[in-house]
């Protein structure tokens, strides 16, 4: 793992749009599912199955059958697990959710803001590399407190042409009973426009790989979106307190994800910068995701020796981490100081699985320096909000010279005129 000074640092960071790479011809690939999942219905989502996940389905819905059978294989000590984890994060999200409200500003008038769900929405659970039984509770649960009538679940299917089990069991324990066989960017598709088997939805959420990402970059504005997420990422900052092989053992949690990830330290010591690069060598050898990690690694990753805490604050708010821990003396202190983060783990004990699995905030993040402007996932992502306006007639007259005054200024003199007609009616 190479490290890196903060001058070195924020000289090749000057140009983040270079991330990605054949944009062009990604678009072209995902724009063609798009069109065909548009035009041809389930036999481009049988066509694109056969081609991707090799497997001929005649059906994409999970059957009875298959939820069954997933009840019986999946170990034991997972469905508590899964229930302790699904308490935590229903309390959590249970304290995000809103209220319509309404003020009476002044005799005549109420104002307010009416709050509604949406009627329904999409999860897609990636597939792949692993399986994200906890992505199907991060994602469902906030919908369902939010009062979303409808939830359905798009995941890819395995070789022998199920869905993973623990995938089917967590959906089972929230009652999320419509799942179909499909990934990638043909899932989005008919997400986003219907096929004869799967109905069209208002929103779409969860993560996925680039053709996911880009399909749901390119319907949005047909449907809703959460957010268009990259390859996962973590900063830490570490000073002499912080306990190297724990730093090196999170770095690692990130940057087994996929060859993508990526795994960042900024540190305050190039002392504590050498022992974390030996325990990221000296673990990484021993992880079964090796091959993985190691690319991770080497095309993604560094630690960084900052002169302050200060200084490697500014780094972490330049990058916008989706996860970032502050394993430092006195973490609480220096939260004010964050301005850009998804997730924040404060202290040595709080590393970044705690919130990939059980503490209760939300995993879906922002990534790629999209926490300079987005958040986490939550209950919000999932209602609507309408403005409420009522005038009584003679809170109208008192505002109607303003009113036309403003309309006349943008030569809108029919919005002048709706006005007027009110406020020059005999008796008004």
């Amino acid at each position: 793992m190479k490290i890196v000074t903060a001058e070195q640092f924020w000289e090749t960071n000057k140009d983040r749009s270079t991330v990605i790479q054949n944009e062009v011809a990604l678009d072209q690939a995902v724009l063609e599912i798009i069109n065909q999942v548009r035009s041809d219905g389930d036999q481009a989502l049988q066509r694109y199955t056969k081609q991707f996940d090799g497997i001929k389905l005649e059906s994409f819905l999970v059957t009875a059958e298959e939820f069954a059978e997933a009840r019986d294989i999946v170990d034991a000590a997972f469905l508590p697990a899964l229930q302790q984890a699904r308490q935590n994060i229903t309390d959590f999200h249970s304290a995000q959710k809103e209220k319509s409200w309404f003020i009476n500003k002044q005799p005549g008038i109420l104002l307010g803001q009416k709050l509604t769900p949406i009627d329904n929405a999409g999860v897609y659970i990636p597939g792949g590399k692993a399986a994200y039984p906890s992505t199907v509770l991060m994602n469902v649960i906030p919908a369902q407190i939010a009062g979303v009538e409808k939830i359905v679940i798009t995941t890819p299917p395995q070789a022998d042409g199920k869905v993973n089990p623990y995938v089917l069991v967590a959906a089972e324990m929230l009652g999320v009973d419509t799942i179909y066989k499909v990934g990638g960017a043909q899932a989005i598709a008919a997400l986003a426009y219907g096929t004869e088997t799967i109905g069209k939805v208002d929103k779409i959420v969860g993560p996925g790989n680039s053709f996911v990402a880009r399909a749901k970059k390119w319907v949005f504005g047909e449907v809703a979106i959460d957010m268009i997420a990259g390859p996962s990422e973590i900063c830490v900052v570490a000073d002499e307190t912080a306990a190297p092989r724990y730093v090196a053992a999170d770095l690692l949690s990130q940057a087994e994800h996929d060859e993508s990830a990526s795994a960042i330290c900024v540190t305050t010591s190039k002392e504590i910068a050498e022992q974390i690069k030996a325990e990221v060598e000296k673990q990484t050898a021993a992880l079964e995701r090796k091959a993985i990690i190691e690319q991770s690694i080497a095309q993604n990753s560094k630690i960084i020796i900052a002169d302050s805490l200060p200084s490697a604050i500014d780094i972490v708010n330049e990058i916008a981490p989706e996860h970032l821990q502050l394993m430092i003396d006195d973490p609480t202190a220096s939260l004010n100081a964050i301005k850009h983060a998804g997730a924040i783990f404060l202290g040595n004990y709080s590393p970044e699985p705690l919130g990939d699995y059980f503490a209760g905030p939300n995993h879906t993040l922002p990534t790629n320096g999209t926490a300079r402007f987005a958040s986490p996932l939550g209950v919000y992502d999932f209602v609507k909000k309408s403005s409420i306006i009522r005038y009584s007639k003679e809170a109208l007259q008192s505002a109607s010279d303003a009113i036309i005054t403003m309309a006349n200024v943008e030569g809108l003199t029919a919005h002048a005129n709706s006005i007027a007609i009110r406020r020059d009616e005999p008796n008004a």
